[in-house]
């Protein structure tokens, strides 16, 4: 199977985000950066597909130089290759980003044949747009099934599980297809010792692609208000045990 996987650099998760004086980007001085957990499910379940059928795992980034630290992290858990599509400004709107994916896909593919599937994350952390992925598939032309907590493939065929309120819902995909990935499809992997130095012998290949701006502008980002949190002392020693008890029964934890 020939699999490619989209991501993105976000700020890590639990980070406190500062927002620069003029409202237009996140201050990231004090920031670590890491890939959208639904990415990451995205990235693992690209790699199990291929340990089961064969093939390889290609991983795909549109974002700043330092975004080649996610592109090695998804490497060193088992991608075979990645490519880096630079951009000179702090982000894309979500129709230019997926143009621009898109055409770098089809350039790919030109070179290294169709791929079977192309996973993208159910949206992503930061933004939370759940646009990216279906506006690239709807370029390519491509059906795609966001949301996904199951995927299987044989023969040509993914088939798609995803939960709904009604219970779980059954999506049979001819492939190439496009499929967008929820957190807890998997438990992703751990990037080893060995993964780690191999991805630094990776050679991470750039392919430059701009977009027209969509509809779309940013006009100021706000932090929300600080909920602040009080801290109740129910006793001390073996005297708290009755507060104790009488403040789980409170929460229903016994009955």
């Amino acid at each position: 199977m020939n699999i490619l996987v989209c991501v993105k650099r976000v700020p890590a998760p639990g980070a406190r985000i500062n927002i620069t004086s003029d409202g237009q980007q996140v201050d990231t001085a004090f920031l670590g950066f890491t890939v959208s957990p639904h990415e990451e499910c995205a990235v693992e379940q690209a790699v199990q597909l291929v340990e089961k059928h064969g093939g390889e795992v290609t991983v795909l980034t549109l974002g700043p130089p330092e975004a080649q630290e996610q592109l090695r992290t998804a490497v060193s858990t088992g991608a075979a290759k990645a490519v880096l599509v630079p951009i000179d400004i702090s982000d894309y709107d979500a129709q230019r980003t997926a143009q621009a994916i898109a055409t770098v896909i089809e350039e790919l593919e030109v070179a290294n044949g169709k791929y079977d599937l192309i996973l993208f994350g159910n949206e992503s952390a930061d933004s939370c747009g759940y646009q990216v992925g279906i506006r690239t598939a709807l370029k390519l032309g491509r059906p795609i099934v966001n949301g996904a907590k199951g995927l299987e493939t044989e023969n040509g065929v993914a088939t798609v599980r995803r939960e709904s309120d009604a219970g779980v819902e059954i999506y049979i995909l001819k492939m190439p297809a496009c499929i967008g990935v929820k957190e807890g499809i998997n438990l992703p992997r751990y990037p080893t010792m060995k993964g780690r130095l191999a991805s630094k012998k990776v050679e991470i290949s750039q392919s430059t692609a701009t977009g027209e701006v969509g509809g779309l502008k940013l006009i100021t980002l706000r932090r929300p208000p600080e909920r602040a949190s009080n801290t109740k002392i129910l006793g001390n020693g073996p005297e708290a045990a009755p507060a104790v008890v009488d403040l789980l029964e409170e929460l229903g934890v016994f009955k």
